[in-house]
């Protein structure tokens, strides 16, 4: 009614006003005039502590900045283009790392003038290399670009789909293969990227991909639909011990923010499936038993992330505009209300991202390794456009 309306419109004012405000922080502060590229270690009133670059946080800036640019009247700025070719050019000189024997595996980490420093045994730094230029190449139009980002891509599908020994990772003899949500995940995020407003065979070979990704998500929906793990076994089964009992509330919500997910069914699942109830209050890592985790690399399970939190707010608002159930919008009003009270820092500008159970700020820095200009405006950004939606159908 006229109540949830006004209520709608409300939330919708307040994600465009603090999205304003977190643009303003970074184009103010994580700006590299001398070497390019983007400062990500920037402390609570924008001073930088450490000047080393995190290749996925790079991509993930040029990505977000050319996503506002491209999609946001209000964002189509000639600085904010220029930012975005400012990291796209720091990343397309220095984050590949051809002598790590792939021309395409990226460093994981640079100094400030673009030296490698760290390279992961992973994919997400490639995967956020992928963003950024198929993104900047939609708002330049530089088709090498755009064909660099589909040779990457095609890249990390091998190494997911066919043979992993590129990206540095031998078979021990007592390492059970294991199967991550995070990979098929990101590649599906990779998927909607690079078919998006595209037609054509390439875009066929990309939706048997994404096909393959929804298959492997849900195979992590286990003991009867109630549990979503983070990690199983290659045949899709629970795996024993500390591994096998983990839960990531914040991959799990992140499963359901792509259409093609969603258009497989995987939305209700997950939301019904999980102990929904804590997510307003996320913890970042759960034990699927017992409610804690006890893997070693893991000891801030305790403790609410950003992250996870950004992830709630728009797989809620998305699942309630899939749906029109009024429970989701509770949630999604439960989420907002704690996230907006208890990161946003209404004196200097964007989130902190750390803070205890018990909602106390435990690092005041806005930006580091892991959190850069992405969770945060990307949620803030994809909320309002949903709201955008949902108010515009109610208004016709």
């Amino acid at each position: 009614g006229a109540m949830s309306i006004e209520k709608l419109q409300r939330y919708r004012e307040q994600m465009r006003t603090e999205l304003d405000k977190v643009v303003d922080f970074w184009q103010k502060y994580s700006h590299d005039t001398q070497y390019g590229g983007f400062f990500t270690c920037i402390g609570k009133d924008g001073k930088i502590y450490d000047e080393l670059k995190y290749v996925w946080l790079q991509g993930r800036q040029v990505w977000m900045y050319c996503r506002l640019y491209r999609t946001m009247e209000r964002f189509n700025k000639p600085e904010i283009l220029e930012a975005a070719k400012s990291g796209g050019a720091f990343l397309r000189r220095f984050a590949r790392i051809p002598n790590s024997g792939s021309p395409w595996k990226c460093a994981f980490c640079l100094t400030r003038d673009g030296k490698a420093l760290k390279v992961q045994r992973t994919i997400f730094s490639e995967c956020f290399y992928v963003m950024a230029m198929d993104e900047l190449a939609r708002v330049t139009g530089d088709k090498d670009m755009q064909a660099e980002a589909a040779q990457m891509m095609d890249q990390l599908v091998h190494w997911v789909r066919v043979d992993p020994s590129g990206l540095g990772k031998p078979q021990l003899s007592g390492d059970t293969p294991v199967c991550s949500m995070a990979v098929p995940m990101m590649l599906l995020c990779l998927v909607q990227q690079l078919t998006e407003a595209r037609s054509g065979e390439e875009v066929d070979k990309y939706r048997e991909v994404g096909g393959w990704c929804v298959k492997q998500i849900l195979q992590h929906l286990q003991r009867g639909g109630t549990a979503i793990l983070e990690s199983v076994s290659s045949e899709g089964k629970e795996l024993p011990g500390c591994e096998g009992r983990l839960q990531n509330p914040g991959d799990t919500l992140c499963t359901q923010l792509n259409e093609i997910s969603l258009d497989q069914g995987f939305s209700i699942p997950v939301l019904e499936g999980q102990n929904t109830s804590g997510f307003c209050f996320s913890l970042y890592y759960r034990n699927v038993n017992q409610g804690q985790c006890v893997l070693f690399s893991q000891l801030e399970w305790s403790m609410k992330l950003w992250w996870p939190h950004c992830e709630a707010l728009i797989a809620y608002l998305m699942a309630y505009s899939h749906t029109k159930e009024p429970a989701l919008l509770e949630r999604f009003s439960q989420v907002y209300d704690y996230t907006f009270s208890h990161f946003s820092d209404a004196e200097n500008g964007e989130w902190f991202g750390y803070l205890t159970q018990q909602g106390k700020v435990t690092l005041d820095f806005k930006g580091g390794p892991f959190k850069g200009f992405f969770h945060v405006p990307r949620c803030l950004y994809m909320c309002e456009k949903i709201l955008d939606s949902i108010l515009n159908k109610q208004e016709t």
